[in-house]
């Protein structure tokens, strides 16, 4: 649920990056390839991602799988 604002890309790069609904986690490196994007710019997608997460009300439905 507190992911349904983030953009489909955002979405599926927090999935990859912290192993959501996949085997395992995957590197950033390999997050890159796969979109055919620079590590940092999928690091900057990633940080803007969480950082909406962060700053809407369903960060507290989050503050319990930490």
């Amino acid at each position: 649920r507190s992911m349904q604002m983030l953009s489909i890309r955002e979405r599926q790069m927090v999935c990859y990056f912290f192993g959501i609904g996949v085997d395992h986690p995957v590197s950033l490196e390999e997050i890159a390839k796969k979109y055919d994007l620079t590590v940092e710019r999928v690091r900057q997608i990633k940080d803007k991602a969480l950082m909406r997460m962060r700053t809407t009300g369903s960060y507290n439905l989050l503050k319990g799988f930490l």
